[in-house]
């Protein structure tokens, strides 16, 4: 999978695999990894460009692993992240119906003709015709 991002150097049409970001209060520019998003003030690089980074005089460069060059696509942690994600989005909350009583609110609304059940703001609905 492609990160779908371009290396930030002009001229350049190559795949970005680093992003480069300054840390002006330190003097130091820091390489590491291609960012999940593209920052305002950061810069993505490919590895040409990454391997052959220097920073003006009296900075440092500090560079972070970056594993390999290959495709980027989405580490396990954050699958993991999103699977618990829409289990929890999942889970049936039995006393919201309490609460809305307690408040005045009443029951709720009634549920769409067809409708089977309800999960948090989602609704299963019948797609077979009723019999009359």
């Amino acid at each position: 999978m492609r990160s779908g991002r371009r290396c930030s150097r002009s001229g350049c049409a190559a795949d970005a695999v680093a992003t480069l970001t300054y840390v002006y209060s330190d003097s130091t520019a820091v390489l590491g990894p291609l960012a999940t998003f593209a920052e305002p003030h950061s810069y993505d690089l490919c590895a040409a460009h990454a391997e052959r980074l220097t920073a003006p005089r009296g900075w440092e460069v500090v560079r972070l692993a970056v594993e390999d060059h290959g495709p980027v696509g989405p580490s396990r942690d954050d699958l993991l992240a999103l699977v618990d994600a829409v289990r929890e989005a999942a889970r049936p909350r039995p006393d919201a119906g309490a609460a809305r009583a307690a408040a005045g609110a009443g029951p709720g609304p009634e549920p769409a003709a067809g409708a089977r059940g309800r999960r948090g703001h989602l609704r299963v609905l019948d797609t077979a015709p009723r019999p009359d």
